[in-house]
């Protein structure tokens, strides 16, 4: 069997450092916050590029309090797109305010700047560019856009640690990063976690407030805020793998060219396209077919995992049926919703195992010719 993500070889390798990284936090006593945390904000600041890294609980708190902290709430409107997973759009939701959805581009599945002007209203107060599958949004226009309008960005950076955008970090390029540290990240925890980096001193500031009960010092709480803080387990983890990234993504890097040179020329293959100025991270490696689900049933057949990403774009899915969204309302979300395939993609593939996907699609997008 060939695994969609294989956890235990990207673990056993720093098995040991992990154990002691986890005995030393046991041994402090010190679980929450403290000086764990800390040293993986400086860590990972200095990673991205940037000034502040403010540790949370998860990924879709990171998008929820970066828009609490910027002040959007009730009234207003934030420009997403619906070719992404469904926390940004919950984030949204639950700082009160309304996601508006822009379709993407075809090649990058990234967010189309030129539908931006069309999205905006008086009430725009922010946007959201999602860096989907490890490839950074077309920055430049889009934070032109916001300048010209008066407008915070957001990057979703949830799938793209280490990414760039002619030369700068994903995360780095807006006013806030935020990013998921979920365990099959990029740079995985050992469960939930998520951070929010910024240059801005004051709104990493509030942000520390809120994700705390907005405490801005033991029992003193000058606004609501939230139960988000990291655990010291998982800081202590993500500081050791986060040495390992740049690594780990330059094989991804790798296996992504094997898998393009391989489908190179072969009919009904629609192969990812990386964008001139970018450094793709390839969280993950998504195809494009027709016959997507003929495909994913033939691979899962011959014992190959494979990944379905997103096949519902977010202005269809029920929970927001009451948004009044129709099919057709973004076209080219929609038709890669229903062509995406994400192939096994994770740092300690190998060239046999790669050569076996590539020859299960082969023959199974042949069969499917032939029926």
């Amino acid at each position: 069997m060939i695994p969609f993500l294989d956890m235990k070889a990207r673990n056993a390798p720093l098995r040991q450092e992990f154990l002691q990284a986890i005995a030393e936090v046991i041994d402090s006593g010190d679980f929450s916050g403290g000086a764990p945390v800390a040293a993986f904000e400086h860590d990972f600041a200095a990673y991205c590029g940037t000034a502040h890294a403010v540790a949370v609980g998860n990924g879709t708190e990171a998008l929820w309090l970066a828009l609490l902290g910027m002040g959007i709430g009730p009234g207003d409107e934030v420009i997403t797109v619906p070719m992404t997973f469904i926390a940004t759009a919950e984030a949204i939701l639950m700082a009160g305010a309304k996601p508006v959805f822009v379709d993407i581009d075809e090649r990058t599945y990234t967010m189309d700047p030129a539908a931006l002007e069309d999205a905006l209203t008086p009430r725009t107060k922010a946007i959201i560019p999602v860096h989907l599958f490890g490839q950074t949004a077309e920055m430049e226009p889009i934070l032109g856009f916001a300048r010209k309008h008066g407008l915070r960005v957001i990057e979703d950076a949830a799938q793209a640690h280490g990414a760039e955008y002619r030369n700068q970090r994903a995360g780095t390029l807006g006013d806030a990063g935020c990013f998921s540290f979920y365990p099959g990240k990029n740079l995985g925890a050992f469960g939930e976690g998520g951070a929010i980096v910024t240059a801005d001193a004051g709104l990493a500031d509030r942000l520390r407030i809120l994700r705390n009960h907005g405490q801005s010092r033991k029992n003193h709480h000058p606004v609501m805020g939230w139960n988000s803080r990291m655990d010291s387990i998982q800081a202590a983890i993500l500081r050791i793998k986060l040495r390992h990234l740049d690594a780990e993504n330059e094989a991804r890097r790798h296996h992504a060219r094997a898998y393009d040179a391989a489908f190179a020329g072969v009919p009904g293959v629609v192969i990812p396209h990386c964008a001139p100025g970018r450094v793709h991270v390839h969280h993950l490696y998504a195809i494009r077919v027709k016959e997507r689900d003929r495909l994913q049933e033939a691979l899962a057949a011959n014992g190959i995992q494979c990944g379905v990403h997103y096949p519902v774009p977010v202005h269809l899915q029920p929970a927001c049926a009451g948004m009044g969204f129709r099919p057709g309302d973004f076209p080219v979300s929609e038709r890669c919703g229903a062509e995406f395939l994400s192939l096994p993609m994770f740092p300690e593939l190998t060239p046999p195992q790669i050569g076996c996907v590539v020859q299960a699609v082969e023959e199974a997008l042949a069969a499917c010719a032939a029926a």
